[in-house]
């Protein structure tokens, strides 16, 4: 096709950058010709990626093999971009990073965040936080994409229409986040060994989680927000529960009004709100391998506490797939190419 662009996928052996070559192949517009992992280097894409047998035929290379490409994709280990990005740059004219990277806008923060300062404070401005829904206009044309972490991602979502119009109070909002085992990558560690995970609810962040910071970046209005990761046996998949309150004389109709109000014409977004059934709130089982986020809520009138909930696919909504409608929207493609799946029922 006369439209298309080539992708250099950089750290494509994990599960983020796998991800991204998984849709990117059913991209009509995207043309992976090259994928590198120093690991692999020599080995065929298929043998790591089981699920793209027949898919392609690519294999990895090492990153000093880069050639150029139209899209630069680093998923690479925090850290590792920002330290090489005049290299990638040099390689390519639009440069989209999963990691967490250049998310934050702010060298103090970043410090604070992640202990260390950031490799090139100065390149911190060229980057669009990758979170269509909030930047949809900043994300036209854009050659830098910063994309969103996938815990804040969903907490973003379910917060941001009710802090925007103001539904929400000011005060302490606590959101919960029940994480599957993707989340923490490919690389095998003692909490991810089968025995000490399988069937295990495991609070590994009850406080100071790195996404608080990208979340409270990009939510309106100054408030204190509080998160805790728990994982779960799930290998895809966040639930975020988030604990907030509403002024006298607010309803759940002014909630639902103000999620139709904002994402009404979002073609990624689901707000859930059933009255009967067993599918009443999100579920991220519904969400494997989909670019949605489904939103619910439930509200007790007589204290003012709604309870809102978001589920996403991690790897998809979360990384790989808003990376891809982040590119549509740069490159103005119709924003749901290549994110059309549906999922399963049952899964």
């Amino acid at each position: 096709m006369h439209d298309q662009k080539t992708v250099a996928i950089v750290g494509g052996s994990g599960y983020a950058g796998g991800e991204f070559l998984r849709l990117a192949l059913n991209h009509p517009h995207l043309n992976v010709t090259q994928v590198t992992s120093e690991r692999n280097a020599g080995t065929p894409v298929s043998m790591v990626h089981p699920n793209l047998r027949g898919r392609t035929n690519l294999k990895f290379r090492r990153a000093a093999e880069l050639d150029e490409a139209d899209i630069i994709v680093l998923a690479l280990p925090h850290g590792s971009a920002a330290k090489k990005i005049s290299e990638y740059e040099a390689r390519g004219k639009i440069i989209v990073d999963l990691s967490a990277d250049f998310r934050l806008k702010d060298p103090e923060v970043y410090r604070a965040t992640y202990g260390e300062d950031h490799p090139t404070p100065d390149k911190l401005g060229e980057w669009v936080y990758g979170n269509p829904e909030l930047h949809r206009e900043d994300l036209r044309g854009a050659t830098r994409i910063a994309c969103a972490g996938c815990f804040a991602t969903s907490v973003i979502l379910a917060l941001y229409p009710l802090l925007k119009l103001g539904v929400l109070l000011p005060k302490d909002i606590i959101a919960t986040g029940l994480v599957g085992s993707s989340a923490a990558g490919a690389s095998a560690s003692d909490s991810s060994h089968h025995p000490e995970r399988a069937g295990s609810l495991r609070v590994y962040k009850p406080v100071g989680h790195r996404h608080t910071a990208e979340a409270q970046q990009e939510l309106p209005g100054h408030f204190p927000l509080h998160l805790t990761a728990i994982s779960t046996p799930r290998v895809r998949g966040i639930l975020t529960t988030a604990q907030a309150w509403i002024p006298d004389g607010y309803s759940d109709r002014d909630v639902w009004s103000a999620y139709r109000e904002v994402y009404g014409a979002e073609p990624f977004i689901r707000i859930v709100k059933v009255a009967k059934g067993i599918h009443r709130y999100p579920d991220p089982m519904l969400l494997d391998g989909t670019n949605y986020c489904d939103i619910g809520f439930e509200m007790d009138q007589d204290t003012g506490r709604v309870v809102l909930m978001s589920a996403i696919d991690n790897l998809v909504k979360g990384t790989a797939g808003h990376a891809i409608q982040s590119l549509n929207i740069a490159l103005d493609w119709p924003e749901t190419t290549g994110l059309e799946f549906a999922g399963l029922h049952p899964a």
